[in-house]
């Protein structure tokens, strides 16, 4: 380890690996508030971050085990259930009356149709103002879930369409 007088010791969360603080800049320049979408291997949950002076402050936080009051059943951890999380995240955004944020997907990897970009295509789906490319959100046929239906046999089809309409409406 470095020693010295000119020696500085990096951030604790920098050197832990959980902040890219180059990131976090740009995103608080933004002035927008933050969709911070994170997922585990059981769930996938969406904040609303805003950023103040004595720190972040969490306007609202949905889960994917909320899913269930929807009758949704199947398992929570996988792309359908981040698409569904990330609808009834947009529909309870704008009846806060927020229109717009911008997408904080943290240390997770930025791969093509990943849990985490279902997410933010359910937040867009729900009408809220989110800057993305489309090309980078998943397929209709794997957010709706026939792609885990073929291995399973289950019914995630029917379940993601009767969620998807309780959600809306």
């Amino acid at each position: 380890m470095a020693t010295g007088p000119r020696y500085k010791v990096p951030f604790r969360r920098r050197r832990e690996g959980r902040t890219n603080y180059h990131v976090r800049y740009k995103l608080i320049l933004s002035k927008k508030p933050r969709v911070v979408v994170r997922k585990s291997n059981a769930s996938t949950t969406l904040q609303l971050v805003i950023a103040e002076q004595k720190g972040d402050k969490t306007l609202l936080t949905v889960n994917s085990r909320e899913l269930k009051n929807f009758g949704f059943t199947a398992s929570l951890g996988n792309l359908p259930a981040a698409y569904l999380t990330g609808l009834l995240f947009g529909k309870k955004m704008l009846a806060l009356g927020i229109v717009e944020g911008i997408a904080d997907i943290g240390l997770h990897a930025s791969t093509q149709g990943n849990r985490i970009y279902a997410a933010i295509r359910g937040v867009v789906d729900a009408g809220v103002d989110v800057p993305h490319g489309s090309e980078i959100f998943p397929d209709d046929g794997r957010i709706r879930g026939e792609h885990i239906k073929k291995y399973t046999g289950s019914d995630i089809v029917a379940q993601f369409e009767a969620a998807k309409e309780k959600i809306l409406g």
